[in-house]
């Protein structure tokens, strides 16, 4: 899967690699508000070689990282601090992940604009995770010196299916995902037992979405992966 999400990250422009131009590039400040707290907003602490794709543009290379708190991709040019454009015609690659500024809706009609990154391309779906910082204050103690507690940063990953630009959250906890796929959740308890499916790994997530895309395509009524409502309700 990892080759084919490359191919097609190549293929969209030219073979060309060049200096990543200003156009692309907004002044952004450094946030050095959670400093002090452990953990990182970083996906990586380090800037990673990266390409990038520019769809009106070309390819360039770079050296990037993820900012979770901002969702925004950062780019250092001497002491100063940028953001690649967020735009749906900008993608770039960085250690095997593949984001892509997506400007997605809910099932409600919410807007969910933001970095995601492609784990799975299929012809009727594709999945996404979406990585995003969790932040958690420092707590004060109930001592005279009123020390407190190191507040902490985590990285929260959050998986998608995305059918025609709406997206449906995958939870990563069988009872829910069940809950979630509930017009299949007979046969997909019966496929999970069957090969040990465990839906907190990315691996198995795919495979047992690509069951449900399976039963859901033999379906005489509802095709569209992202219409879960059971016949019994």
């Amino acid at each position: 899967m990892r080759k084919i999400l490359q191919f097609l990250f190549l293929v969209m422009s030219p073979v060309l690699f060049a200096q990543l131009p200003q156009s692309l590039l907004k002044p952004t400040k450094r946030i050095s508000t959670f400093d002090e707290y452990d953990g990182s907003i970083y996906k990586t602490l380090r800037y990673k070689q990266a390409s990038v794709i520019d769809e009106k543009s070309g390819t360039f290379d770079a050296k990037l990282r993820y900012n979770t708190y901002a969702d925004a991709l950062e780019f250092k040019k001497s002491s100063n601090i940028f953001e690649l454009v967020k735009s749906p015609t900008a993608h770039a690659r960085i250690d095997g992940d593949y984001y892509y500024y997506c400007e997605f809706r809910t099932q409600r009609g919410l807007k969910r604009h933001g970095y995601y990154v492609l784990v799975e391309l299929n012809e009727r779906y594709r999945i996404y995770k979406k990585y995003s910082a969790k932040i958690i204050d420092p707590e004060k103690r109930g001592s005279a010196s009123g020390t407190a507690t190191p507040g902490k940063v985590q990285t929260i990953t959050k998986y998608y299916l995305e059918e025609r630009g709406v997206i449906m959250e995958l939870p990563m906890n069988k009872k829910e995902i069940l809950s979630t796929l509930g017009d299949k959740e007979e046969e997909l308890k019966i496929y999970i037992k069957k090969e040990k499916i465990k839906v907190r790994k990315e691996e198995d997530l795919i495979r047992l979405v690509s069951r449900y895309n399976a039963l859901k395509s033999s379906d005489t009524q509802s095709r569209s992966l992202l219409s879960t409502r059971s016949r019994r309700d």
